[in-house]
């Protein structure tokens, strides 16, 4: 016979067994719930808020607060040490009540829609560690505490992305004895780099003070932050040298300064020995990269770009092997490459050199660098041939190679077709006068989404290697000698938005395949990034991925002929199209008032004929506009879109009329043929009346000639009007 263990028949447990579960429950359950003044502090929190998040459902008065939503108790005592409520869709104001939270160590209401000031009770609570208020709406200034408050435990202050103005306070900062972190970047904070917080905490790591109205120079009391890892302040307008004390704080990792107005040397960057990224982009800085550079082991980023250093690149930049990231664009460096040696930077992957005077052949040691993903040699003076030996970067993503004198255009895609991993090509300004390569072997670019081959004064045809493209989205062949149709494939390549054949020798008439281009039709486009800026036209304008630029189909300065195909109207994700300066006849499509994303429309230096017509009010965005030297008739309208274009977009179409022009719609006539045809009148009035020889019919007929002119004006006024 089993005896029985847990319980009986009936299900009932047995009553040592529940004497048992009760004890369990109690030793693991809180002996107290939050305080009294806890609950009613953070539920003033609550009725400030004008948005809750859906907090209400959470935070109930007479519950016990450690179980509210983002609310965390520590302790025997079930104190409330965190309040994290973070991204919750927050909008109001932060109550000071926060501060009656004895025990909070931690305040996170980050990234919310929160407004007002900051409250000095939560700056100066004699528990919160860290407190962090970064991307809301705040505003107004950093209060100061009085003098006589005692050393406050805060060690992350984390204000970020809000609205604060006004100067750094003083002696906020000197009971601040913890601080480790204070970030008070994009902000309008003005005044100078405060220093206090270097003189008055001692382990001070981050201070990050960037896009703000930040002024004057760099305060030599920074060599106070002897613990100082990371400095930012860029995008401000700081101005003056890099002072002699900022090289003493050589526990620097991260020195980030860009876009201010610095200037000087960069004479004492080599004691900064734990620098790991240095970026003073976008200043006035001059003279050379010192030879000190190579002290820098561990530097990782360079970025010396948009300033006006000159003179060659250094040898010993080759000990500094950790390097991932080199940007020295706009800037007058000269000299060959050939002193640095690359195939001692194994961790290179990005190499950006556009705008400078670098001269010679493309050293051969760059094509070692095999994890390099991002070339841009654009805008120098490189000449020769490419080198095979660029086969090695499997994982070249972006090649610029614009402006420069490279030669033999063929061998050089036969090369690069090696380099599978290319999604952005750029090679125009090169191999003048060359001919466009007809073997369609060339291939191997199934990921190419970029290509540019503009400005080389080619000739031959749109070669039919493109179609090989299948991910093409940008292809600009424009000022080059190309001559024949555009071939039926172009519809094939579905992703391309983004077509500039202008400038060249093309014929035929627009291809119908041009209506059939899947994205010119939807608004869709890939959310891909670009590895380095492109800049268009202007090292000022830059996109950072394809999607950035707008639908473009520019066939302007051609010898198109035929008429503009009426299922133009189909492209309704258009930006930008452009048939100027062709042969182009007929008259303009009304379908073109379907295309109601176009900022840019261009018809002008045709043979287009007929009216305007008025669908083209519906282009809403048109910002720029232009039908001039056609022969277009009629009136221009008066009212929309169209009428807010300047003279210039209507000249050179001697029958088009409107109150902008000479030619006013009053009369069909031009203004030569009107003038003839009264003097006609004149004279004959004249013989008229010295046929009768009688002074008063003479005057008669006068008024009858004045009295029907007026009646016709009047009546072609009215007519105007009721257009």
């Amino acid at each position: 016979m089993q005896p029985h263990h847990c319980s009986n028949r009936s299900g009932s447990p047995v009553p040592f067994l529940r004497l048992a579960l009760v004890l369990l429950i109690s030793l693991a359950s809180p002996a107290s719930s939050c305080t009294e003044q806890e609950r009613s502090s953070l539920l003033q929190l609550l009725a400030g808020l004008s948005r809750d998040g859906g907090l209400k459902a959470s935070w109930r008065n007479g519950t016990d607060c450690c179980t509210w939503e983002g609310i965390t108790c520590s302790g025997p005592s079930r104190t409330v040490t965190d309040v994290s409520l973070a991204s919750r869709g927050l909008e109001g104001s932060i109550s000071p009540f926060l501060g009656n939270l004895t025990g909070l160590l931690r305040l996170n209401l980050s990234r919310n829609s929160l407004s007002g000031g900051l409250p000095l009770e939560l700056v100066s609570s004699s528990s919160i560690i860290v407190l962090d208020v970064s991307f809301n709406r705040l505003t107004g200034g950093l209060s100061e505490l009085p003098s006589s408050t005692p050393a406050r435990p805060l060690q992350v202050l984390n204000i970020s992305s809000n609205l604060f103005t006004g100067r750094f306070p003083t002696s906020t900062w000197e009971v601040m004895k913890s601080l480790v972190v204070l970030n008070a970047s994009t902000n309008g904070f003005t005044g100078q780099i405060p220093t206090t917080p270097c003189a008055s905490a001692p382990s001070l790591a981050v201070l990050e003070l960037s896009f703000n109205e930040l002024s004057g120079n760099i305060p030599p009391g920074l060599s106070n932050c002897s613990m100082l890892k990371l400095l930012r302040a860029g995008y401000n307008n700081l101005s003056g040298t890099l002072p002699d004390e900022l090289f003493k704080v050589t526990s620097l990792e991260h020195l980030s300064l860009p876009s201010n107005w610095l200037e000087g040397s960069l004479s004492g960057i080599g004691k900064l020995t734990n620098l790991v990224t240095l970026d003073l982009g976008g200043n006035e800085l001059s003279g050379n990269i010192p030879e000190s550079i190579g002290e820098l082991k561990r530097l990782e980023e360079l970025h010396l770009e948009h300033n006006s250093m000159s003179g060659e690149l250094p040898s010993t930049l080759s000990n500094c092997t950790h390097l991932v990231t080199i940007d020295l664009k706009s800037n007058q460096f000269s000299g060959e490459l050939t002193k640095v040696n690359f195939t001692s930077l194994p961790n290179l992957q990005n190499l950006d050199l556009l705008y400078n005077n670098f001269t010679g052949t493309i050293p051969e040691s760059i094509y070692s660098c095999s994890r390099l993903t991002a070339l841009r040699l654009s805008e120098n003076n490189f000449h020769g041939q490419l080198s095979e030996k660029i086969g090695n970067l499997k994982f070249l993503s972006f090649l610029s190679l614009v402006g420069n004198s490279l030669t033999n255009l063929t061998r050089t895609l036969q090369i690069l077709r090696s380099t599978r991993s290319l999604t952005t090509l750029l090679i125009g300004f090169n191999f003048m006068n060359e001919t466009m390569p007809e073997d369609d072997s060339i291939d191997g670019f199934e990921n190419l989404q970029v290509l540019s081959i503009s400005d080389c004064s080619l000739s031959g045809k749109i070669p039919d290697c493109l179609s090989k493209l299948p991910n093409l989205e940008m292809l600009l062949l424009h000022n080059n000698q190309l001559t024949g149709p555009i071939p039926d494939w172009i519809s094939s390549l579905n992703f391309l938005f983004y077509l500039d054949l202008s400038n060249n020798s093309l014929t035929g008439e627009i291809s119908s395949s041009l209506m059939d281009m899947p994205m010119l039709k939807s608004n869709k486009t890939a959310p891909k990034v670009f590895e380095l800026p492109v800049y268009d036209r202007s090292p000022f304008m830059q996109y950072l991925m394809p999607s950035a630029f707008p639908k473009v189909l520019n066939l302007g300065t051609n010898n198109f002929t035929g008429l503009i195909p009426e299922k133009i109207g189909e492209l309704k994700a258009l930006s930008s199209l452009n048939l100027s300066s062709n042969q182009l006849s007929g008259e303009i499509p009304e379908t073109i008032g379907n295309l109601t994303n176009l900022q840019l429309l261009d018809l002008s230096g045709n043979h287009l004929t007929g009216a305007i017509p008025g669908a083209l009010n519906n282009l809403h965005f048109l910002s720029k506009f232009n039908i001039s030297s056609n022969d277009l008739e009629g009136p221009i309208p008066t009212v929309g879109q169209l009428s807010t274009f300047p003279n210039s977009s209507y000249d050179g179409n001697p029958k088009l009329c409107g109150p902008m022009l000479v030619n006013q719609c009053g009369s069909a006539e031009t203004p030569l043929i009107t003038q003839k045809r009264r003097k006609k009148k004149g004279v004959f009035a004249l013989a008229f009346g010295v046929f009768f020889g009688g002074v008063a019919i003479l005057f008669l007929l006068a008024r009858l000639f004045v009295m029907f002119r007026g009646t016709s004006f009047m009546t072609k006024k009215e007519e105007q009007q009721q257009r």
